[in-house]
């Protein structure tokens, strides 16, 4: 997680308090051991989203509680998703959200809107459009922060391979 963001989340107590009950829950915090996006763990993703979650609805006087709260538990899936498994049925992105739903339900009193936007977030992968503005706000900000999770590594990569191939090229100008 970038440096900044994670001095504006625990600089945020107001957001801390609400997901706090989430963040120190022992299962939850067994999504620091799964890689989402390259880099990035699950549990840090799902804090990002969260927070963004959070700031959005907050910013429009939307419920950002439930925001926040279905943001941090919208992965709470609990494998790693590029191993297949046998008892697994379907697609991981077809299936987590519902996965993540059941997880979260068994841990935690959930309302009617944040079991929709957990279930519901992958959408337009699968077909059902979150009910609530929230779930939508929801919906795009992970898409968002996985394209920026994906994008800061393939950019990292790309640089070093620009790097590499300059670095050869000088060092040949220099042997010869």
């Amino acid at each position: 997680m970038k440096k900044y963001l994670e001095n504006l989340i625990n600089n945020d107590t107001e957001f801390l308090d609400i997901i706090n009950e989430l963040i120190t829950n022992d299962t939850v915090l067994q999504m620091k051991n799964y890689l989402q996006h390259y880099e990035t763990t699950c549990y840090e993703h799902c804090l990002t989203v969260s927070y963004y979650c959070y700031l959005i609805c907050k910013k429009y006087n939307l419920d950002y509680k439930s925001a926040a709260r279905a943001g941090m538990l919208h992965d709470l899936f609990l494998y790693d998703w590029r191993v297949r498994q046998p008892d697994r049925k379907g697609f991981h992105a077809f299936t987590h959200g519902k996965v993540a739903c059941e997880n979260a339900c068994k841990l935690f009193k959930l309302n009617d809107k944040e079991k929709d936007m957990i279930i519901n977030h992958m959408w337009p992968v699968t077909l059902y459009l979150p009910k609530s503005i929230e779930g939508i706000i929801l919906t795009f900000v992970d898409k968002y922060s996985a394209m920026s999770e994906t994008f800061e590594v393939m950019k990292f990569k790309l640089f070093m391979r620009k790097s590499f191939r300059y670095t050869y090229t000088i060092l040949s100008l220099i042997i010869i």
